[in-house]
C-alpha cells in the first residue's frame, strides 16, 4: 500500500511541475518583408451589403458610392441632435 507520505510528495511535485509549465514562453519575433504588406486586405465600405439591423434605417446600393455617402448623411442627420430637438 502506498503510503501517505509519497502520495504528498507525488502530489507536491506534480503542483510544482504544473506550475512551472507555465513559465515558459515562446519567443514572438514578426518578421517584416519590405513592400509587403501582410495583414487583412481592406475592401470599400460601399463594396459591402448594407447591414440588416433593427438600429439603423440607411439603405444603399452594393457598389455605388453616392449612394453609400447619401446614405451615411442621412444617418449623421439623424443622430444631430438639434435635427432631433426641432421635430
Amino acid at each position: 500500500m502506498i503510503s501517505l507520505r509519497k502520495l504528498a510528495i507525488a502530489g507536491a511535485a506534480l503542483v510544482v511541475l504544473a506550475g512551472l509549465s507555465g513559465c515558459g514562453e515562446k519567443e514572438q519575433v514578426v518578421v517584416y518583408q519590405q513592400g509587403k504588406y501582410q495583414g487583412k486586405p481592406d475592401t470599400r465600405p460601399w463594396d459591402d451589403d448594407p447591414g440588416t439591423s433593427l438600429y439603423t434605417t440607411s439603405k444603399w446600393n452594393k457598389g455605388d458610392k453616392s449612394s453609400w455617402e447619401t446614405a451615411l448623411k442621412s444617418r449623421n442627420q439623424n443622430q444631430n441632435e438639434y435635427v432631433r430637438i426641432g421635430e
